[in-house]
């Protein structure tokens, strides 16, 4: 054999306990796994591995790397956290499928979230193309880890439709079916929204329903940003699941949290609600991250209606003083959709990154700090900064509830995911930390979950959703994507002051068989690639 670990304590995915074995990999395949007083496997290297926990991959099911992974060969960000797969495409805005004017303005509007893509070359617009671009990675060798695709609504949307806030017509129904069809043929394993941002959200239940059926033909499953975390999140929760009922087709809950002080406490409504479908036959699944605040754009606060158009739309609304005074009114008074119908606190408003370099004074700062220190009022240093880093900047939202992290994250469809947006002076810690700080805080220090029960958490509950049979567990014949970590260690490295620190306690990660994380430093191994869908139409 190629490599075996010796003595490791297998955390084999499945939720039962651990045991001690040899586990031999042979050509990127788990080749054998032999337990005490079987016959030792050898290879042509050996890892002792006693005193650690040897588990498969961890599977990142809502990540933003979409640009990351061509951008960043050793994208130490996931593979350090032991992390061999992650699901693109998130929140219903990614680069395909795509035209040339469509791809501009996406470019455009989730600047924040990946850059602005000038060091891209943007050679792809089908998704076909954009996963055989991650399958031909740098100069033909692959990418860090392995990518798994969602074809965004949202883009589909800008693509067929525009950003008229309007029901699709008859065509363009069709055409956006089409496109969704095309995604999932060439490999998407489902459909994303993001249905607090433009212009996903203009999309009313009945056209989600017939693109989900779409979706729901293919054995993909459907994945949406909701319509609101804060007033109406339960609504809003209880209509994805009637969308996908009414499809047919599995759903996804993404980040499915409950924040804002209106949910404080709310989790075991949350819960109840899906138990009850799940007892009744739906097929649902959920992520979440190990952290309080969330993150995102800071011009996805606006009202629905002033994104209306596009981002030049927006930026010209903006300069408008009566436009932008009856935005103030809908942000600060009547909470707007884009802050999930609650009234925004600019406190709680923290600027984690922005797009001009000239502009950094504002991270690290809350709105409302950053509008003291100038001595004029919050909307008015948010405006300004909008309108000067050109939609760019990028925020931590301090919302979130322990009780109702806790709560959701011990449920039977809870799997992890990062969200993490990896761009930005100061990005949310979660992008560098999530998964070791499952393993570490919350298993280790807080005993939410069993180590076991975490790791299935993270691996094969994740692999089951993506349809994969042949990941998320330690067993021969499994793919060797693998992690060997110290449970008396792991920890995350990153924190709100110094976000890009990685983790301690993962010496090992294996991508496809083969080291990228080895002794606890990056190897040049570029093994990942595209993860497509197999099933279905």
């Amino acid at each position: 054999m190629d490599l075996v670990f010796r003595d490791a304590s297998v955390i084999d995915g499945t939720g039962g306990p651990s045991y001690r074995a040899d586990v031999g990999v042979d050509a990127g395949r788990i080749a054998r796994i032999a337990r005490e007083g079987e016959s030792r496997p050898t290879a042509a290297r050996v890892v002792d591995a006693a005193g650690l926990a040897l588990s498969p991959g961890f599977i990142d099911m809502h990540a933003h790397s979409d640009l990351a992974l061509l951008r960043d060969p050793a994208h130490e960000a996931k593979a350090a956290q032991g992390v061999t797969l992650e699901v693109v495409g998130q929140d219903g805005l990614s680069y395909a499928p795509v035209d040339d004017r469509t791809l501009a303005e996406v470019r455009t509007q989730i600047t924040g979230w990946n850059g602005d893509g000038s060091d891209i070359d943007f050679s792809w617009r089908s998704v076909g193309e954009y996963l055989d671009r991650l399958d031909h990675g740098f100069e033909g060798e692959g990418i860090a880890v392995n990518a798994a695709y969602l074809v965004p609504q949202g883009t589909v949307r800008m693509l067929a439709v525009g950003w008229d806030d309007r029901p699709a017509t008859t065509a363009e129904l069709a055409r956006m079916q089409l496109l969704v069809a095309e995604g999932l043929e060439q490999g998407a394993v489902g459909l994303s929204s993001g249905l607090t941002y433009t212009p996903g959200m203009y999309a009313p239940d009945s056209e989600l329903t017939d693109l989900c059926r779409v979706v729901a033909q293919y054995d993909g499953y459907y994945c949406p940003h909701h319509r609101s975390y804060g007033a109406g999140a339960l609504e809003a929760y209880e209509e994805m699941v009637a969308v996908a009922r009414d499809a047919g087709c599995a759903l996804h809950l993404a980040h499915a949290t409950l924040n804002f002080g209106v949910n404080q406490g709310r989790a075991p409504e949350l819960l109840t609600l899906l138990d009850r479908a799940l007892d009744d036959g739906a097929d649902i699944s959920l992520d979440t991250y190990p952290y309080l605040p969330g993150c995102t754009t800071l011009v996805a606060m606006l009202p629905s209606w002033a994104s209306e158009g596009g981002p030049d739309a927006v930026l010209a609304r903006l300069r408008d003083d009566a436009t932008a005074e009856r935005i103030r009114h809908a942000m600060e008074v009547e909470g707007a959709d884009g802050c999930h119908g609650v009234p925004i606190d600019w406190d709680t408003i923290e600027i984690s990154g922005v797009s001009d370099p000239s502009l950094k004074d504002h991270v690290g700062l809350t709105i409302a700090r950053g509008a003291a220190d100038r001595g004029e009022e919050p909307f008015v240093t948010a405006r300004r900064l909008l309108l000067e880093d050109r939609l760019g900047s990028t925020i931590l939202q301090h919302v979130g509830h322990e009780e109702n992290v806790r709560a959701i994250m011990r449920h039977r469809v809870h799997t992890g995911g990062s969200d993490g947006i990896l761009r930005g002076d100061k990005p949310h810690p979660r992008a560098y930390g999530t998964f070791p700080h499952y393993l570490g805080h919350y298993v280790r220090d807080l005993g939410v979950l069993s180590l076991e029960e975490c790791v299935a958490h993270l691996t094969s509950r994740p692999a089951a959703r993506l349809r994969l049979p042949d990941r998320g567990l330690v067993r021969e014949g499994h793919r060797a994507d693998l992690v060997l970590f110290d449970p008396e260690t792991v920890a995350a490295g990153s924190t709100f002051q110094d976000p890009r620190t990685l983790p301690t306690g993962i010496p090992h990660v294996l991508v496809d068989g083969r080291f990228v994380i080895e002794d606890g430093r990056r190897t040049d191994v570029l093994a990942g690639r595209s993860v497509r869908r197999t099933r279905g139409a």
